[in-house]
């Protein structure tokens, strides 16, 4: 997989994009669950040259995609149509000036160990009511 460290055009020439994203599961992942949505986002993402991270806690998802917006915006349809989570409201997207995980096809965290209280930067958007 070719990345690009912090270029401000993705590698067929297009504005660098990036989208942000909340979701719910349909249901319950288990542990081995989630490693393999996690292996299937990862084989994915390298196939586009997207990259991202993706935070789990309590039954909701956060994730960012960068890469092409093109790259970015198919990603996204196929998380759109995924049966095993719902709700899944857009919190931004657009241009950007890099790429924030350029080094991680998928970054991921399982917060649901976590006292996140802890974490430098915590916020509870993740566990707010809306």
């Amino acid at each position: 997989m070719s990345q690009l460290n912090h270029s401000e055009v993705s590698p067929d020439k297009s504005p660098l994009y990036h989208l942000g994203y909340v979701s719910t599961e349909a249901v319950k992942f288990s542990e081995e669950g989630l490693v393999a949505l996690l292996s299937e986002a990862r084989n994915a993402n390298a196939d586009r040259d997207v990259t991202g991270l993706l935070l789990y806690r309590e039954g909701s998802f956060y994730q960012v995609l960068e890469g092409s917006e093109s790259a970015v915006k198919a990603t996204f349809r196929d998380i759109e149509g995924d049966p095993r989570h719902k709700e899944v409201r857009i919190l931004f997207d657009g241009e950007t000036d890099a790429r924030e995980f350029a080094d991680w096809t998928m970054g991921f965290l399982n917060l649901d160990e976590v006292d996140v209280g802890t974490l430098s930067g915590y916020s509870d958007f993740m566990t707010r009511d809306a």
